[in-house]
């Protein structure tokens, strides 16, 4: 009766949690996408003036993935301290830095104001987002996760997925609407910085919505189980590599194709489809937006249907999806049909879906409690590293070398293979009960700690 208390209130919970987590979700990587579309458009000409075209695009794209090298030091540090005084009060931190860090960029000198100066603050601020996001996609997840139970986990932890196609629906739609009622000069003086400064009133919200969610139940049960046994933790980042360095390796290589072939299809593809295709930013702009609000609606059909046939045939569907889609991808972009471009766009996202959205339940249903935040960050953000920090700036310098993009579409197809391979070696989750594997990690770390005193 007792034990049965804490699921029923928190099961009553969860839609504030969902709520919460989505919206701080989407702030998250509307601030994240923002600075990415700003790379693709406008930082190459106010902040690295002096080079050609390309070659400035390639230099913003640099600064662009320099946050992607904060995201693991993120999940570290957020992972570690999430694992040892809980969910909520590391996200309310995330939230504060991204979005401080996002709003000073809003206000930034650019090169002509500042020279040399303009573009290393950019990068600092860059790298500050980096690392608030490496410890807001695994607090997130997990706090639903954890709140849920695990006939729907699938579904209800899809949800914090729809933060990342809402924030750039948000950050592309901002955009969108200022290039079409500003003038070019307009824009590039005052008007990019617009929704940066909006990133304040977006973060307020943001934290009145979070504050007001219960910590995790399974992580407050766990916490009150140790203090209990009164016997000393090892360090997450210790515990995680030594109980599930194998659950660590699935992760990052099933976040490989999800992650290249989302920045390549929503970040470069700004990039390939004004300078390569000749259409105009706000058509460019709007395919992304079309097809990321399309995705925003299939995030939580695809996690519900991983609780029907399992996490892995759906992710694998998505992985072996976008390796094919790839090179039909830019060969309807180079019809320079706006229709066109919307369906490469659109059906690259379906094919992500299918793999996003599965994830947070996948990844949380792989580690222990007082592990989870660890294990589900770092293997989450120690791949982006690999995977979504290059991947614009690898596709900007293959465009450049080759002049075409097959070896962008050999670049992706080769991430899927990755991913599939990562999938297949993985163990399906689906209807894991999460204190059972709690449990199975106790009774191996027992046995371990009981070996030398049987000797």
């Amino acid at each position: 009766m007792n034990a049965s208390a804490p699921a029923t209130a928190a099961t009553r919970s969860l839609p504030r949690v969902v709520a919460a987590s989505l919206i701080g979700t989407t702030i998250e990587w509307y601030d994240y996408f923002l600075y990415g579309t700003a790379a693709a458009l406008v930082f190459n000409k106010l902040f690295f003036p002096n080079t050609d075209p390309l070659t400035g695009t390639l230099l913003s794209f640099l600064t662009y993935a320099i946050g992607f090298a904060a995201r693991p030091i993120g999940a570290l540090v957020f992972g570690h301290f999430g694992d040892r005084v809980g969910r909520k009060k590391l996200l309310v931190l995330s939230l504060l830095l991204m979005g401080g860090s996002t709003t000073l960029i809003g206000v930034l000198p650019t090169y002509s104001s500042i020279g040399a100066a303009a573009p290393v603050l950019l990068t600092v601020l860059r790298l500050v987002q980096g690392f608030a996001l490496g410890g807001e996609w695994g607090g997130a997840v997990l706090l639903v996760s954890e709140h849920g139970d695990q006939r729907r986990r699938g579904f209800w932890a899809s949800w914090p997925q729809g933060g990342a196609p809402a924030g750039n629906l948000l950050a592309a739609g901002v955009l969108s609407l200022l290039t079409a009622v500003l003038s070019e000069d307009a824009f590039l003086s005052w008007g990019w910085r617009v929704p940066f400064l909006l990133s304040a009133v977006l973060v307020g919200v943001g934290l009145w919505i979070r504050l007001a969610v219960d910590e995790s139940p399974l992580f407050k049960q766990a916490l009150a189980a140790q203090q209990q046994r009164r016997t000393a933790e090892q360090p997450p980042l210790v515990a995680v590599l030594r109980n599930h360095w194998r659950e660590v390796l699935v992760a990052m290589g099933a976040r490989m194709a999800e992650n290249i072939s989302y920045y390549v299809m929503t970040t470069f593809v700004l990039t390939y489809a004004v300078t390569h295709a000749h259409f105009s930013k706000q058509t460019a702009l709007n395919a992304v937006l079309i097809g990321s609000a399309i995705q925003f609606a299939l995030i939580p059909l695809f996690g519900a249907l991983s609780d029907r046939v399992g996490r892995k045939p759906v992710y694998l569907v998505g992985a072996v999806g976008v390796g094919v889609w790839a090179f039909v991808f830019f060969g309807l972009v180079d019809t320079r049909s706006f229709g066109q471009l919307v369906v490469a766009v659109t059906v690259g996202l379906v094919f992500h879906s299918a793999m996003y959205a599965p994830q947070a339940a996948f990844f949380s249903e792989l580690f222990a409690t007082r592990m989870r935040y660890s294990g589900a960050s770092i293997g989450a953000q120690f791949a982006s590293v690999a995977a979504g920090a290059p991947a614009p700036l690898i596709a900007t310098a293959l465009l450049k070398d080759y002049g075409n993009a097959t070896p962008i579409s050999v670049y992706v197809a080769i991430a899927a293979a990755i991913t599939v391979l990562a999938v297949l070696c993985g163990r399906e989750t689906r209807g894991s009960d999460l204190a059972d594997v709690e449990a199975a990690v106790e009774t191996e770390a027992a046995a371990v700690a009981a070996k030398p005193a049987t000797a």
